[in-house]
């Protein structure tokens, strides 16, 4: 459950600009989780989250980019998620476990790999735009690392 809600939250904050523990905490209530004040602090810190400002001055919260753009949240989260892939020319196609390609698809995003220029998720499915059909076997050769265990 917990890997879930970290999930959710993930796909969230990269969704909407989320600037309280409140507001957060709602949008994971409206996502059905049951979740405490305490329990939204707790995964704000295990998340590493932190807040950046945007152009209007108001600030939100976004996930701390480090040294190490595929940090390990972002893989687990895949592993967790993922279920196979196809391509067709310069997109890729990844099936998810049921209610997941949001948080795979922002996680990937996250990682801002090279080779991926945008994903779009439903509810099991993510279609990845990359730049070339080259790309696109060099982004699935990515993949299968990563989700190797």
């Amino acid at each position: 459950m917990k890997l879930e809600r970290h999930s959710k939250i993930v796909e969230l904050i990269g969704k909407y600009e989320i600037d309280t523990q409140e507001e957060l905490a709602e949008r994971l209530r409206e996502s059905g989780f049951t979740v405490t004040q305490a329990t939204v602090s707790r995964d704000i810190r295990e998340l590493k989250l932190t807040k950046i400002s945007m152009d209007n001055g108001r600030q939100r919260y976004s996930v701390m980019q480090g040294q190490d753009s595929h940090s390990d949240k972002y893989i687990r989260i895949l592993q967790d998620g993922y279920l196979s892939m196809d391509r067709a020319m310069n997109i890729l196609v990844l099936r998810t476990v049921p209610g997941m390609a949001g948080a795979v698809a922002a996680s990937l995003d996250a990682m801002h790999i090279h080779e991926l220029v945008g994903t779009i998720a439903g509810d099991d499915t993510i279609m990845c735009a990359t730049r070339s059909g080259e790309d696109t076997v060099a982004l699935m050769e990515k993949i299968r690392k990563m989700i190797a265990v």
